[in-house]
């Protein structure tokens, strides 16, 4: 009988005392650097008092099944990289935005349908990780581009079919992601990314190019550009065919503005391209 007590334990207790036990040496060895990937976690409640732990610079929660983040994450005064990639987040807290020395935030690969007011409030962001979810430009707080000192922005795989034109105020981009949505366009405003050395729009329903792309720094050595898998118009389906170089000179032609202009005022033939079905994505099942 008094064995019967065994079976009241958490299924998860061995997991958890993994985590506890990374937590108790971190604190020991006053380790600014906490590695909890794939450790079974579900909520944040099975880190007690990590956030008393105001002296931690990183922390990976990669790999587990947490849904929800505790607004509590924000007392991480310290906190300069968080990865939260490959969990089952539906939604971020506020505070996150508020976290004084935050540079680094990955929460790819999750299932997050919006993002919270205010959340381009983030002070200090380099780069910001939000492929894979469910995000598209409706649900972009109004302050999403005022990151000003944001270098790197990942939108891959999510269902974008606009970018707002207010993506021209991130002076100090370097690299935009946006593979793997469903956009119809880019805003002319892409052009004023004058800092922008990689540019990934490829596997998307894009027809045609801004002319302003021509005006980026995409051809250096250390410059990226990828566009295949995309409808274009035949003209820049037959420089592409060329080289990256081809179609950016192309760009430059007042032939190709005709084409351009004529096709955004209208003048495309036929129904835009259509959706990619993406109803088995790993984003969308329900966990």
């Amino acid at each position: 009988m008094s064995q019967s007590t065994v079976s009241c334990l958490p299924v998860n207790t061995a997991k958890m005392s993994k985590a506890k036990k990374v937590l108790d040496e971190a604190r020991e060895t006053q380790n600014r650097e906490l590695d909890l990937v794939d450790k079974g976690l579900v909520s944040f409640e099975e880190l007690p008092g990590l956030f008393n732990m105001s002296n931690i610079t990183r922390l990976t929660l990669s790999h587990n099944k947490i849904s929800l983040i505790n607004p509590g994450i924000a007392n991480l005064l310290n906190l300069e990289i968080l990865n939260l990639s490959n969990n089952q987040l539906t939604e971020l807290p506020v505070s996150l935005s508020s976290m004084p020395k935050l540079r680094i935030l990955n929460v790819s690969i999750n299932k997050l349908g919006n993002l919270p007011r205010g959340f381009g409030a983030f002070p200090v962001l380099e780069v910001l990780d939000l492929s894979y979810n469910n995000l598209n430009e409706q649900v972009l707080p109004g302050n999403f581009f005022g990151m000003e000192t944001l270098r790197a922005l990942y939108l891959g795989d999510n269902d974008f079919e606009y970018i707002p034109k207010e993506l021209g105020q991130l002076k100090n981009l370097q690299i935009l992601g946006l593979r793997d949505n469903d956009l119809l366009e880019l805003p002319r405003e892409v052009g004023e990314l004058q800092r922008l050395r990689e540019l990934h729009i490829q596997n998307n329903r894009l027809q045609v190019l801004p002319p302003e792309v021509a005006q980026l720094d995409l051809l250096s050595n250390k410059s990226v550009m990828k566009m295949e898998e995309n409808p274009w118009v035949n003209p820049i389906a037959e420089q592409y065919l060329l080289g990256i170089s081809h179609v950016i000179e192309y760009l430059k032609t007042e032939t190709y503005k005709i084409i351009y202009n004529r096709h955004m005022q209208g003048g495309r033939s036929g129904p835009p391209p259509p959706k990619a079905d993406k109803s088995k994505k790993a984003s969308r099942i329900r966990a």
